[in-house]
């Protein structure tokens, strides 16, 4: 009958950042939602193994994510790799993890190519 909730809030409700522009993902992004209209870029060495992020176009256009140096994001629907395209409208979902000295993560959504 009580509330389930951790550091984050309530776990039945993923938070939401909502950025107006460029924005680079924190450590803090982290099981949450990043509202964007200008593209994100995805960083090394800041999740741990297990994070996830959702990132969602809030734009008549489409966005860009960007894979830092370092990192390699795996496209879920064909194994490419490199910065992707979320299209107008579009969410997608990452999450990270870790082989040998190496980060990875991979991306799958609705609107991503």
């Amino acid at each position: 009958a009580g509330t389930v909730s951790d550091s984050k809030g309530n776990l039945r409700s993923i938070p939401q950042n909502m950025q107006g522009s460029a924005y680079t993902l924190v450590a803090a992004d982290a099981g949450k939602h990043i509202i964007t209209g200008s593209g994100v870029t995805i960083p090394n060495n800041v999740f741990a193994v297990g994070d996830a992020v959702t990132i969602i176009s809030n734009s008549g256009s489409d966005q860009t994510i960007t894979q830092a140096s370092g990192l390699t994001i795996y496209n879920t629907a064909d194994g490419s790799t490199g910065n992707r395209t979320l299209a107008t409208r579009g969410m997608c979902t990452l999450i990270f993890t870790q082989g040998g000295s190496s980060s990875y993560a991979y991306i799958s959504g609705a609107g991503l190519s």
